[in-house]
């Protein structure tokens, strides 16, 4: 299983240094990285979901088992 979960990480990562690169190559089809994060941070409200987002991700996925009882 462990094998699986890192085997699915790379495949992200490859398929998003695939999408910056064609982003990077044709900007005009693709927003780049940097373009995206600019206008989705444009925002107060935006801002403030992605740290709530963050957060919970953080406290379910890594503070949740040292936390839990057993």
């Amino acid at each position: 299983m462990r094998a699986i979960t890192i085997a699915g990480f790379l495949l992200f990562v490859a398929i998003a240094a695939t999408l910056e690169l064609l982003a990077l190559r044709e900007s005009d089809r693709i927003a780049s990285l940097g373009t995206l994060l600019d206008r989705v941070m444009a925002t107060r409200s935006a801002r403030i979901g992605i740290l709530l987002f963050w957060w919970w991700l953080g406290w379910h996925f890594l503070v949740g088992e040292t936390v839990a009882p057993g």
